[in-house]
Order: structure tokens, then C-alpha cells, then sequence
């Protein structure tokens, strides 16, 4: 097995370091992008998606295998509004929905800057979006406003793309923009990395890791969860999930009345009705409803702390004194639940912050914590990493350091260790 040798760990810890610094470096220099205003071309700008054809498949797609390639086409890459050297290609294909009806959404494909064996990351950012300018397909383009942490994170993919890695970023919400819909989300990542291996002719065997943070968090567990039954046939090496949110029923309590989270409250309405058809006028309060009108074309950037102090309960109107006290809005919850469909098959990092002993200011530490635990009892191979002290924007920047190690290990073919005896 490689990694065995002192020589050979020594090699890898030496290119995770590499890569950590890599991910860490290119993400300031994203950041620091906007200070260089004028000192490079925008990007030519392209239609949001809801009014670009590509979008659209020509026909049904029924009849196509999951992750079948519908079109492609080459698109710029940039950041920030400003162009780079760089261009990406982006698949239409065929995956599933919710309910496991055929569905199609958006993945772009972006090629390593030195070409070398092949290994393909599925990264997948944290765009909570409820509108399509949010996109990874589109703010990857240089176009558009994405939020602080998708600036972040295209310097993360920036790192990858330095130290060797294609990267694949999916649509993974879907057409519709479904936020935090499990398996639909892991079905758009798993379709994502099938049409990519097909796309560009890559071996069957191609490894593959899969890692996001946040609202990537949610493809990227289900992703694991779900590919043994969905995707066997994909070489996935491992599994790096930070910020999880494992139920959302624990997390809606959590920041009912925060300060600066509560807008996620009208944002899951909005997700939870489209996915599940739910009659949300039989229980909004007035506020309520105007609320999910206002954020339902929105990207978390725009809602998240617009809303300081906003409960669960102004949301409803009477009898109900809260969203779980209804049915249909627990039975979605209950289907997203993390841990409840299936069991990974690889190596898993699961990771949160802990900084008021309840969570990170929106994710639930215990829940992550549990899952870790539930995955060990299940003969899964976790690390569990808490970050105490930190918020669940901190959290980040530690996550990807610690990501690139587990990954570098997972690509190597070292053994992997597990902490369950910690959580």
C-alpha cells in the first residue's frame, strides 16, 4: 500500500503542505482581487441561466443514463468581473431529482494548469442560492456577485487546479434551485463527476474526491452517502464535508432570532416548497409570505442577515407557533435528514465549529458530532474535526487546510485512520 514508508508519508505530508498553502495563498489573492479594479479586462458577459438556452435541454431526457452529456460549450473563466487567462467547458447532462424522476442541470469542467495523471476533485461551493445568478455555471464565468465565501472558494479551486487536480463544480441545486435537498444534490455532484470522466475521455478509474463546505457540505455527504447504491461503478476516494447541516429541524431553533443568520428561515421555505409542492399560503403569516417573496430570486449574501432577530414564529400564522409544527414541513425535513438513506463507502473528514457550546452560529456541533459517531458504528473510517472557538464563517479557512491533507492521503492510497473513539 503506498504511504507505508517514512519516505513516503514524509512525501505526502510535504504535498498536502503544498497544496494547504496552495488553497490558502490563491484564495487571499481571489480575495484581494477586488483592490485591482482596472487592472484587467471584464469578462464578456454571458445570460443568466434562467434566460440561457443552453440550460434547456432540446427534448425529454428520460431515455438517457444518469450523467449522459446533453451539450457542451467552452466558457470564460473569470472572478470578480474580471477575466482571466483561464476557460472552462460546461456540460449540460441528465441526473435525477428528489423524487428520482430525470432532471438535467450544469457542471463546469476546469483542466488542471500542469496536466499529469489524472485525479478529479468535485468541488462544490457553498452558493445557497435561490436565483440563478448565483450559479456556480455563471459567477465562475466572472460575471455576477457572488457572496464572500464564493470568491473564497474559487481560490480554493484555483489551488486545486495548481496542484494538479481537474476540478468539477456542479450545479447541484438543480434548475429549479432547490437549497439543501439531499439526494438531489448528491445525484447532480455524482452525475456531475460521470459526465466529466465521459466528457473528457478520462479512465473509468479515474480517482475522485469530493469536498465542499457549508451548503457544498450537502452534496458532498449525500454524495457519499448515496453513491454505493447510485454510482458504484465511480473510483471515489474520499469525502471532506465542513458545516454540515445533518437536520435541519435542530438547526431552524438554532437561528430563529440570530442576528445574523435568520433569513435562512424564508430561503428553506423556499426550497422546501419547490421541492415538495408544499401549500405554504395554508400557514405563512402575512410577514411570512412577504418574506419568502422577497428572498425567493435571492443569493444568501442577500438574505442570511437581513433579517436580524426574525423567528421561526413570526413566519406562521396562528394556531401553528412554529414551522415544525407543520406536517408537510417536517416530513421534507425528515427526508434530508443526513445518515438516513445509505452509508459511504470511503474515508470521510466531517467537520464544524463550536463557539457558543450549541454550534457554529448555524450548524448544529452535536449533530455533526452524531453523524460521525453513526458512520463509525457503521464501519466507516471518519475524522471528526470540531473547531472550537469558531464561527461557521472561520471555520472555513481551517476546514480547507485540513481538507488538503486528507485528500493528499486519499490520493496517495494511505490507509485511512479514523477518531471515532472521539466523538
Amino acid at each position: 500500500m503506498a504511504g507505508t514508508s517514512p519516505h513516503a508519508r514524509a512525501l505526502r505530508r510535504g504535498a498536502a503542505s503544498t497544496l494547504a498553502a496552495l488553497l490558502m495563498f490563491c484564495a487571499g489573492a481571489v480575495l484581494g482581487a477586488g483592490s485591482a479594479a482596472g487592472q484587467s479586462a471584464a469578462p464578456p458577459p454571458v445570460p443568466l441561466p434562467s434566460a440561457d438556452p443552453f440550460y434547456t435541454p432540446d427534448g425529454p431526457v428520460g431515455h438517457l443514463a444518469p450523467g449522459s452529456v446533453i451539450a457542451s460549450r467552452s466558457m470564460p473563466y473569470g472572478s470578480l468581473e474580471h477575466a482571466t487567462p483561464l476557460s472552462s467547458t460546461q456540460v449540460l447532462y441528465r441526473t435525477t431529482d428528489q423524487a428520482g424522476g430525470p432532471s438535467t442541470t450544469v457542471a463546469t469542467i476546469l483542466r488542471p494548469l500542469v496536466p499529469g495523471p489524472p485525479k478529479l476533485i468535485s468541488y462544490h461551493m457553498a452558493y445557497d442560492a435561490l436565483g440563478s445568478e448565483c450559479d456556480p455555471s455563471y459567477t465562475l464565468t466572472g460575471n455576477g456577485a457572488p457572496s464572500h465565501a464564493g470568491i473564497a472558494e474559487q481560490g480554493v479551486i484555483a489551488g486545486y487546479l495548481a496542484a494538479g487536480f481537474t476540478v468539477v463544480v456542479p450545479d447541484y441545486e438543480g434548475p429549479d434551485l432547490e437549497w439543501t435537498i439531499g439526494r438531489q444534490s448528491a445525484y447532480a455532484a455524482l452525475d456531475g463527476v460521470r459526465a466529466t470522466i465521459s466528457h473528457l475521455g478520462l479512465p473509468a478509474s479515474t480517482p475522485v474526491g469530493l469536498a465542499g463546505y457549508s451548503g457544498g457540505s450537502v452534496p458532498t455527504q449525500w454524495g457519499a452517502e448515496m453513491a454505493p447504491t447510485y454510482a458504484p461503478e465511480l473510483n471515489i476516494v474520499g469525502a471532506a464535508a465542513g458545516g454540515l447541516p445533518v437536520n435541519v429541524a435542530h438547526n431552524l431553533p438554532y437561528v430563529s432570532g440570530s442576528a445574523t443568520w435568520a433569513g435562512v428561515i424564508p430561503a428553506l421555505v423556499v426550497s422546501y416548497q419547490r421541492a415538495y409542492g408544499i401549500d405554504t399560503d395554508s400557514f405563512l403569516s402575512d410577514y411570512g409570505r412577504q418574506l419568502v417573496d422577497t428572498v425567493s430570486s435571492q443569493c444568501i449574501n442577500a438574505f442570511a442577515a437581513d433579517y436580524p432577530g426574525l423567528t421561526d414564529a413570526q413566519m406562521v400564522r396562528a394556531p401553528y407557533t412554529s414551522l415544525l409544527d407543520i406536517p408537510a414541513v417536517v416530513s421534507a425535513i425528515g427526508d434530508n435528514v443526513m445518515g438516513t438513506t445509505g452509508t459511504p463507502r470511503v474515508p470521510m473528514l466531517l467537520a464544524v465549529g463550536n463557539v457558543d457550546g450549541i454550534g457554529d452560529s448555524v450548524m448544529v456541533t452535536a449533530d455533526v458530532a452524531g453523524l460521525a459517531h453513526e458512520y463509525c458504528t457503521r464501519g466507516v473510517a471518519v475524522t471528526y474535526a470540531q473547531y472550537d472557538r469558531l464561527g461557521h464563517s472561520e471555520a472555513f479557512v481551517p476546514f480547507q487546510a485540513q481538507t488538503a491533507q486528507f485528500l493528499t492521503d486519499r490520493f496517495a492510497g494511505a490507509a485511512p485512520t479514523s477518531n471515532c473513539q472521539g466523538t
